[in-house]
């Protein structure tokens, strides 16, 4: 998936006009956030986010170590485990997994990762024929292989009827509208691909270092169908996905189907280790996993390496305001929401998505709702602080915060200055007390007017209460005396 952040203005600008979309981002609060919400009240939350959240810590101070582990382990029980420096090099080592194996049709479940490796064009290139098996991503695909706009639900910003049409157009068939049978029909369809494919191309919600295993978690079963029916399997994953043991592994289950979906548990579950054995019944007679950097050690040892402990559960997303408001398209890559605006400035360069870090109201609503305790919203001050030392914000605004800093510091001068110009903005205001355009603000005025204020700086007011209160207990203590 190409880098299209630059353009985040115009795209959250589209999307705030566009009306069925604003119907469709409503399912964000009537369906996940309240699910979450009732979820959690089973267990001790804030317990067991510490506890994940110190097991998450662990296995990234000793990264290298849990790697190595994963690698001799999966290696014993005859899995090939190999590394990519970058999205680039991962998608050629899985195009030569393909090319190996004599691959010409590959399943894929669900993967942001693959997503970052643009891993369905680099084999549409080499003659592979790649299909999405998950629901969302299976609609997706089919409309002209459009991108995802949420990491759990990539196909949250339609609706039913957007999917009627789409595959009576795509599948030549009768159009439905009943649930249901829709399901039904996608079923059919996948069906034969699931019974032909060659190679099936998973993520990875977890990998086991004790143990040398691939743990994936999905809601439709899909990823038993990629894994077990075809003779080859490649796990595609990120490096920071590693858990020391299976009881890391059992505390982050606690947490990730209830910040996802507001599930207690996900409906499939599978631990993946190693190839189909002598006494096996089914499995891959090939088993691969490529382990992607991407960027990642860049994180590790810096002032953002809190965000390597995420485990894609799409919380911080579903309850951020921007969001909700915007859907995932507008943010330009794979990872859209609070985390997205984080990661991408991480992974592809902070020049290259100048709006993220502005893109949050700082709400914190991220870092309550995180299953790992991250503090998305301090992680985006410090890359807004990058940016204005990096000078990759408009010379207007960098000009406007050294001025407003050099009062900052100079209380006498700043309270000189905002006393003037709350009286100018009092007599803007008029007699309706509203301001209609606001010189230095028109990205506020633009779409709604300014309250005016009274007049008067919050310390004046403050000050006027503090002698009414003052006045009022001397007048008390008179008449008592």
């Amino acid at each position: 998936m190409q880098v299209q952040s630059i353009h985040f203005k115009a795209r959250a600008k589209d999307s705030l006009g566009n009306a069925r979309l604003q119907r469709n981002l409503t399912k964000l609060s009537t369906k996940f956030v309240s699910a979450r919400a009732v979820a959690m009240e089973a267990i001790d939350f804030q317990a067991t986010r510490a506890e994940l959240k110190a097991r998450r810590d662990r296995a990234l101070a000793n990264l290298d170590v849990w790697l190595e582990t994963f690698e001799r382990e999966a290696a014993r029980r005859g899995t090939t485990v190999l590394f990519a420096e970058t999205t680039r090099d991962a998608a050629r080592l899985v195009a030569e997994i393909a090319r190996k194996h004599e691959v010409k049709k590959v399943i894929k479940t669900k993967s942001m990762v693959s997503e970052e490796m643009r891993l369905n064009a680099v084999l549409g290139e080499m003659g592979v024929q790649s299909m999405e098996t998950d629901l969302g991503e299976y609609i997706l695909q089919l409309n002209d292989n459009e991108p995802p706009s949420h990491i759990i639900a990539p196909a949250l910003h339609k609706d039913k009827d957007e999917v009627a049409d789409l595959f009576a157009r795509k599948h030549a068939r009768a159009r439905l509208t009943d649930i249901p049978e829709m399901t039904h029909e996608a079923r059919e369809m996948l069906r034969p691909h699931f019974m032909s494919a060659d190679m099936g191309v998973t993520g990875g919600n977890f990998l086991i270092a004790e143990t040398g295993s691939v743990v994936l978690v999905t809601n439709e079963g899909n990823e038993g169908m990629c894994t077990v029916m075809p003779r080859v399997h490649v796990a595609v994953t990120g490096i920071e996905k590693v858990l020391p043991t299976l009881e890391d592994l059992a505390v982050a289950m606690r947490l990730l189907p209830r910040s996802a979906t507001g599930q207690a548990a996900s409906n499939y579950f599978s631990l993946l280790t190693g190839h189909r054995g002598e006494q096996d019944g089914d499995g891959p007679e090939h088993n691969y996993v490529v382990l992607v950097d991407g960027g990642r050690t860049g994180l590790i040892g810096g002032a953002f390496q809190e965000m390597l402990r995420c485990i894609r559960c799409g919380a911080c997303m579903n309850h951020c305001p921007v969001y909700q408001k915007i859907g995932g398209h507008a943010y330009g890559w794979v990872y859209p929401g609070p985390m997205g605006s984080v990661l991408t400035p991480s992974y592809t360069g902070l020049d290259k998505a100048l709006d993220l870090p502005q893109a949050a109201t700082l709400c914190g609503e991220c870092n309550s709702v995180c299953p790992v305790g991250i503090p998305i919203s301090d992680l985006l001050r410090k890359l807004r602080e990058k940016q204005v030392e990096r000078r990759l914000r408009p010379p207007a605004e960098r000009a406007a915060l050294a001025v407003w800093g050099f009062l900052a510091v100079r209380p006498s001068l700043y309270g000189l200055v905002t006393k003037l110009a709350v009286r100018v903005l009092e007599k803007m205001g008029g007699r309706n007390r509203s301001i209609a355009r606001l010189p230095f603000g028109q990205g506020w005025t633009a779409t709604r007017e300014m309250p005016a204020p009274v007049g008067r700086t919050f310390r004046e007011l403050y000050a006027a209460q503090r002698s009414h209160v003052d006045s009022t207990k001397r007048g008390r203590h008179v008449g008592t005396s």
